[in-house]
């Protein structure tokens, strides 16, 4: 497939997941960037949201929860261009009902390159990167040009 840019502007649209076990981990990571992530629109599955807002003064854009489908909102607004980076801590070592459900927004960020941390290490670099607050070009397919190729 044919790729394209796209640029991603200064206030970047952040989704915030955590599996269970990350949850409390996740919440300190925010609480320690609350005031770097207070800068942009943040998104979060449904309880990792809601522990979230009770937590800081955030204001979150809930999901439904991601075992009920609220990993597949945010891989369709991946696919939307309406994500620009994802913060997921996950728990490799605990399977999860909801496992084919997390590969495929895995999968879905890969495809349209949008970074991803796994865990506190990586979200502090890209948090403390300084593309975090300027606008950056990432490479992504380019949809478009694949219609038109096939009308």
């Amino acid at each position: 497939m044919k790729s394209t840019v796209r640029v991603i502007q200064e206030k970047k649209q952040i989704a915030l997941v955590a599996h269970d076990n990350c949850k409390k981990h996740l919440l300190e990571w925010v609480k320690t960037h609350e005031d770097e992530l207070s800068r942009h629109e943040l998104y979060a599955t449904g309880t990792t949201g809601n522990i979230i807002s009770k937590s800081t003064s955030l204001a979150i854009h809930p999901m439904i929860s991601g075992p009920l489908g609220g990993d597949q909102q945010l891989g369709a607004m991946i696919s939307e261009k309406r994500i620009d980076m994802m913060v997921f801590f996950w728990d490799p070592l605990t399977s999860v009902p909801h496992d084919p459900d997390v590969k495929a927004l895995l999968r879905i960020s890969a495809v349209w390159n949008i970074p991803v941390a796994f865990n506190r290490a990586s979200a502090d670099f890209m948090i403390k990167s300084p593309l975090i607050s300027q606008a950056s070009e990432i490479v992504i397919p380019d949809y478009d040009a694949y219609l038109a190729e096939r009308l």
